[in-house]
């Protein structure tokens, strides 16, 4: 029978599925179907995707796996905040009242889950967040054996957590609590930079690559970073209670050079010091974490998830002092990836002694016929051609691409998590001049400082690359080798690193030869990748979406399946 895994119910939703042999069937989020960019709540559209996909029901699963313990994430922060009472006795009580009021709607949530699932509490089982975090890693990863090690804000009123992985078995060692938490830092810097919390985290990421960092001791002390072993936040550097949105003390904000009245940094380079000290910080606290927690198993092999290590930057220094082969990191490492984590945990908890086998691609969303295109295209009274053959929609491809154009390339499943990788992708020449200008200009819409991704086929990688480690999904950053320098400058990043997506051919086998085949004429097979989306939006999903998202942007072509659609 099937598993189904639900992550927490709260931000970010999204489901998967698990065979009978606890292969990854399906898993997607919710905020892609329903076309925006925060959800909360029970992820309905993601959960009947998944069955949809494996053509079963609800009567069909073995179990259903939520990633949230709600009563166990209230009793952790109510503690906290009644131990803040005497110090900030209003902040509490407000907190106190509105922690009440999540848990109540979190608690319904369990309720109306129960009974999809036909009433059955026992059928629906709910297991640690950080836990369901780990083990989205560690069983997607190589690893016989490992050490685990989860960062996030806060889920089930924890931080993060140190696990040691052995076959199919995660055994808890020790936890970070509530509110020490790094990724809470880092996103409350965001803010104070100007930046839109809990979805700019990667500007202030991208931000302290241009900058100095001078105020890196400060966050440091602000870190606790004298506390390897389980980091805690330096209260005097906040305000009483952690209350506010910017809970930063006004001595913490002079320190940083910040008028406490209006603590918004005015000028670029300002902001790039401000974001590099945070960033270098972070780098040397998890560091220092990963050490301590390695020690503590005696495995050096380090698995990672929760959100904090999206975090390419943060990656590939991990990947620098342990070893790009020691390191794995969640692609999908945010909330969405505990819906995966959450099913692994129930499917091995059933008495499975053997691993299933790891998902060999993150194409694990919704998928398009030619007859579903056709008639979304015409819907539109879209002008479309028919591309006969694979040979021919290649040709095609590559002939915009040398021209300069931008391809919108719409093939196969959607992506699971927050990255595109070659199935809803927007793909442009890295030779062609202005790329960079023009994706900025007509498309993104996005500060300059932000980096562009590059794939290319793993075949090519190490002629045109120093790569730390496989490098499949984008979790980590890479060195441009000396004879690309020059040719790829609009794309690197300080110290000649770049964001490098590599493609396998069993990976995505038609992205593969599209890549291979634009090499031929080209100086290697690489090309420009984003995502395909409007500012503000998901990834695009459906047929429907994609024309939208064309015919709303400066994409100069889209290739959705085998019809093609061009700008004349």
């Amino acid at each position: 029978m099937h598993t189904l895994g639900i992550s927490a119910l709260t931000h970010d939703p999204a489901a998967a599925l698990l065979g009978p042999s606890g292969e990854l069937i399906a898993a997607f989020e919710e905020s892609k179907l329903l076309r925006q960019r925060e959800t909360t709540g029970i992820p309905r559209n993601a959960i009947q995707f998944c069955l949809e996909q494996a053509g079963i029901g609800w009567q069909e699963l073995a179990g259903v796996a939520v990633a949230w313990r709600p009563l166990r994430a209230w009793t952790r922060q109510a503690w906290f905040r009644i131990k803040t009472l005497p110090r900030a006795p209003i902040a509490s009580g407000y907190y106190q009242a509105r922690l009440l009021g999540e848990l109540g709607r979190e608690l319904n949530n369990f309720r109306i889950l129960r009974l999809m699932a036909g009433g059955d509490r026992r059928r629906v089982v709910a297991f640690d967040h950080h836990l369901a975090h780990a083990a989205s890693a560690f069983f997607a990863s190589p690893f016989e054996r490992a050490t685990l090690l989860t960062l996030d804000e806060q889920g089930d009123g924890l931080v993060g957590r140190i696990a040691l992985g052995e076959g199919t078995h995660i055994r808890p060692l020790r936890h970070i609590a509530f509110p020490h938490s790094p990724a809470w830092v880092y996103t409350m810097t965001t803010d104070l930079l100007g930046f839109a919390r809990h979805r700019d985290e990667h500007k202030t990421q991208w931000l302290a690559l241009q900058g100095e960092p001078v105020y890196k001791n400060l966050f440091l002390q602000l870190l606790g970073a004298r506390h390897p072993h389980a980091p805690r936040l330096n209260q005097r550097y906040f305000r009483r209670g952690f209350a506010q949105r910017l809970a930063f003390s006004p001595a913490t904000l002079a320190a940083l050079d910040l008028d406490p009245r209006a603590p918004r940094p005015g000028d670029a380079a300002h902001r790039s010091r401000i974001a590099a000290s945070l960033q270098q910080a972070c780098s040397e606290l998890v560091l220092a974490l990963a050490e301590a927690a390695c020690r503590h198993t005696g495995i050096r092999q380090l698995c990672l998830a929760g959100g904090f290590f999206l975090n390419t930057a943060l990656v590939a220094d991990l990947q620098e002092r342990f070893g790009a082969e020691a390191v794995f990191v969640q692609p999908a490492a945010g909330n969405e990836g505990t819906a995966v984590g959450a099913a692994w945990l129930h499917f091995y908890s059933s008495g499975h002694r053997s691993r299933a086998p790891a998902p060999a691609s993150l194409a694990l969303g919704p998928d398009f016929t030619s007859e579903e295109a056709k008639r979304a295209l015409d819907n539109c009274k879209a002008r479309y051609r028919w591309l006969d053959t694979e040979a021919e929609k290649l040709e095609q491809t590559i002939r915009l691409l040398q021209a300069g154009k931008i391809v919108a390339w719409c093939q196969g499943r959607a992506e699971f998590g927050p990255r595109a990788l070659g199935h809803r992708s927007l793909l442009a020449s890295p030779w062609a001049p202005y790329i960079k200008e023009n994706l900025n200009e007509y498309i993104k819409h996005r500060e300059a400082f932000r980096p562009f991704a590059l794939s290319v086929t793993a075949e090519a990688a190490d002629r045109c690359f120093d790569s730390p480690g496989p490098n499949l999904s984008l979790t980590t950053l890479a060195r441009v080798r000396p004879p690309f320098r020059e040719r790829l400058q609009p794309f690197t990043l300080p110290g000649d690193r770049v964001r490098l997506h590599v493609v396998e051919r069993t990976a995505n086998p038609l992205f593969h030869r599209l890549l291979q085949q634009f090499g031929e004429q080209a100086p290697a097979p690489l090309l420009v990748n984003t995502s395909f989306n409007l500012f503000g939006e998901p990834l695009v999903v459906t047929p429907r979406d994609a024309i939208r998202s064309f015919y709303c942007s400066g994409v100069d072509a889209l290739v959705l399946g085998n019809f093609l659609l061009t700008k004349e």
